[in-house]
């Protein structure tokens, strides 16, 4: 449907080339649209995504919903009262009326005979073009390379509709001056107008017209009103047959048997996160259930994979996937804001987004030694070099510095996607950490006494990123097993006296050549399988420096 729309779209905005140009390109258009495969195809997908609005519409157990869920909701059953008054007449007048109907046609129809006609249907394209953007942003959101296409689309997403409606508007002000003033600039054009075929709206049609368009918007009408029925009817019986739902907090539900429970817990106005919208997607309405008075459900194909991937105890389940047919009780363990200003059906929250990045782990050794031998105020000067050091070689390379934890440092790369290139910056920012300790080293070992020396550790995959942690402390950072193993090989660096250990997946993405370094398969705490890694000493990294510079300027 969004497909059909933007070609529509788009040959209107043809018609700020030309008129004639957007008549030919509205032939091959229909080339596509109007055959048996195409049609079958648009009118399969429009009913198909009324249906299921409607079937959503039943299947939920509540009306109670956050304004997005809603939205979606109205916007899906809107989309069909708005095209049919569209529908009807662009496609049915030729093959009932035998009238051609072409742009000089429909424009002056909707521009000149009909204009507020005109403006609804134009209103009505823009709104279901909306919609359709509205619906890919929410399937897009999360994937890794959306960040950097999301300025491209956006600008397509604007300037599709805005240049449809500037082509219609331009070609409408043309028709309507040149019925005003040709006939008497030119007799031939006021005759070849009064020979014109009427236009589609015009009376002689428009009864018949009217009357398709009256049994679509009743068999329509008569669906959601089916729906309403069959809702009522099934509240009427589970009334009979209602569970009660203790929280931990002290809060109770009496709410029909079968309702979800992230369901039951709007029913009775009780907060309960849910950032997918109650479809398994995340993890955020998980409960733990504490007592029950009958057997649960077990978790179907979606909420398993979830439990699983979350590593969930036995005894938590999705409330969005949790349909319990018998009291219990439970407790939340993600606990919404207690703030009274926020919605009860659901927190605002902003989710994290799933990407691909390369995490960088970086940690003074002996630390602990050396601020014990030193005065408060050296260490602190030592420290703020050092983290000067690592934040510069981190910058340089085109990283972000995520946070410092003590003498530790954590660093992120490829936030913006290109793995390769940030693998290659991650390994090019631990070599010149490792080069300018050396030279600080250099500079300040005589006078304090000392030999700083890092282990840093590099590891790519998948981390959730997002804004994270509380009022102003808020902050972009990462989370996941990603970030644990990059912690675990600095740790790992330590063990083998060296200075930066690497997985063999962030090297080899990097394009570094391997040879001559030296290798260990390690087991990371947490992980069931063994982990090759890759041990970088102190003077191999001023080689190991130059093949990631090579290899990212390349």
């Amino acid at each position: 449907m969004l497909t059909f729309v933007g070609m529509h779209l788009f040959n209107h905005a043809l018609l700020l080339v030309s008129l004639d140009m957007a008549d030919r390109v509205s032939v091959v258009f229909a080339l596509i649209w109007r055959n048996p495969v195409g049609t079958i195809l648009l009118y399969g997908a429009l009913v198909t995504h009324v249906g299921l609005v409607l079937r959503s519409l039943y299947h939920r157990r509540t009306l109670r919903m956050p304004m997005r869920e809603a939205a979606q909701v109205l916007f899906g059953l809107l989309i069909p009262f708005l095209i049919i008054e569209h529908v009807v007449p662009a496609r049915l007048s030729q093959p009932l009326y035998g009238i051609v109907v072409d742009y000089r046609m429909v424009i002056r129809s909707l521009w000149v005979v009909n204009p507020l006609s005109g403006l609804r249907q134009a209103a009505a394209l823009v709104f279901i073009w909306a919609h359709g953007c509205f619906g890919v942003y929410f399937w897009l959101r999360y994937r890794s390379w959306y960040a950097t296409a999301a300025p491209w689309l956006f600008a397509v997403a604007i300037l599709v509709p805005v240049l449809a409606l500037l082509g219609f508007a331009d070609v409408g002000r043309m028709l309507a001056h040149m019925a005003e003033s040709a006939p008497q600039m030119d007799p031939a054009y006021a005759q070849s107008l009064r020979a014109t075929r009427p236009p589609i709206d015009q009376a002689a049609v428009a009864q018949g017209l009217g009357q398709i368009k009256f049994v679509l918007y009743a068999i329509f009408s008569a669906a959601i009103l089916l729906v309403a029925v069959l809702r009522r009817m099934r509240t009427l019986a589970e009334r009979a047959s209602q569970i009660t739902i203790r929280y931990s907090n002290g809060a109770q539900v009496r709410a029909p048997r079968g309702l979800s429970l992230l369901e039951a817990s709007r029913y009775g106005d009780v907060p309960h996160y849910s950032v997918c919208g109650g479809k398994g997607r995340c993890s955020t309405c998980r409960v733990r259930v504490l007592d029950t008075y009958a057997p649960l459900p077990p978790p179907g194909t979606i909420e398993a994979a979830t439990l699983s991937r979350i590593h969930a105890d036995a005894d938590v389940r999705l409330g969005c996937q949790l349909h319990p047919t018998a009291d219990l009780s439970v407790a939340l363990l993600m606990a919404p804001n207690p703030d009274a200003a926020l919605p009860v059906a659901t927190e605002p929250v902003r989710p994290g987004r799933e990407a691909e990045i390369v995490v960088l782990f970086c940690d003074l050794r002996a630390f602990t030694d050396l601020s014990e031998t030193k005065l408060p105020y050296d260490v602190v000067f030592l420290l703020n070099r050092y983290f000067a050091i690592v934040g510069q070689a981190v910058e340089d390379a085109g990283g972000r510095l995520d946070k410092f934890i003590g003498d530790g440092a954590m660093a992120l790369f490829g936030l913006g996607g290109k793995h390769e290139q940030a693998s290659r910056q991650a390994l090019a920012a631990a070599a010149a950490i490792v080069r300018d300790i050396g030279h600080l080293n250099e500079e300040l070992g005589h006078d304090f006494a000392m030999h700083l020396r890092v282990a840093i550790g590099v590891h790519t995959g998948p981390s959730v990123v997002g804004m994270m942690g509380y009022g102003s402390t808020k902050s972009l950072t990462a989370v996941g097993d990603t970030v644990n193993v990059a912690s675990r090989l600095e740790s790992t660096a330590k063990q083998h006296d060296v200075a930066i250990v690497v997985s063999e997946r962030a090297l080899r993405q990097s394009g570094i050549v391997v040879e001559g370094l030296q290798d260990d398969v390690i087991t990371i705490r947490g992980r069931s399988a063994p982990l090759r890694v890759y041990l970088v000493t102190e003077a191999e990294s001023r080689r190991f420096a130059a093949d990631a510079e090579n290899a990212r300027s390349a």
